[in-house]
């Protein structure tokens, strides 16, 4: 497995393997943000095809309730192993370390990653990889379906952080 940055020409291959089930790609918006320098926008390889991602948003999590409690600590966002069957290989472990060693490099001292409070097999292996309870907060996303419909979503959520030192 190889995990580095996205490229542009690696755009269709993540919407065909890892589709966003919308109309908007969030991959193509995800690599703008990094091209922006506001992120690092991190893909999983494994025999040529996308397995995994994860982007590193410099800026911090947009979420007011941790803006407000850790400012603008950098967050582990969208992280996603796909297909689901490749869940509990160690892809998403690789992909937070590498986002940690990135993190360290910039100089930053931690690293925060936001988990829904109905998925106890995500937030097992955060705790497992050092991350702490930090901030409860509501992740408020929106997303254009294929009808066309704008479909606003909110997810309760805690924003988890670890100490890079």
């Amino acid at each position: 497995m190889e995990i580095a940055p996205c490229r542009a020409e690696d755009l269709p291959l993540l919407d065909l393997h890892m589709p966003s089930n919308s109309a908007d790609s969030h991959h193509a918006a995800r690599c703008l943000r990094q091209e922006a320098g506001a992120s690092t926008y991190l893909v999983a390889w494994r025999d040529g095809a996308p397995v995994g991602r994860g982007e590193v948003r410099w800026t911090g999590c947009a979420a007011p309730e941790v803006r407000a409690a850790l400012g603008d600590c950098p967050e582990l966002n969208g992280l996603a192993v796909w297909p689901e069957a490749l869940r509990g290989q160690g892809i998403g472990t690789a992909l937070i370390r590498a986002a940690e060693s990135l993190a360290r490099e910039r100089g930053k001292d931690l690293l925060g990653l936001g988990v829904d409070r109905d998925n106890p097999r995500a937030a097992a292996l955060y705790a497992r990889l050092g991350y702490e309870p930090g901030v409860p907060y509501t992740d408020r996303w929106a997303y254009t379906g294929e009808d066309g419909a704008r479909h606003e979503c909110a997810d309760s959520c805690t924003f988890l952080v670890k100490r890079l030192g």
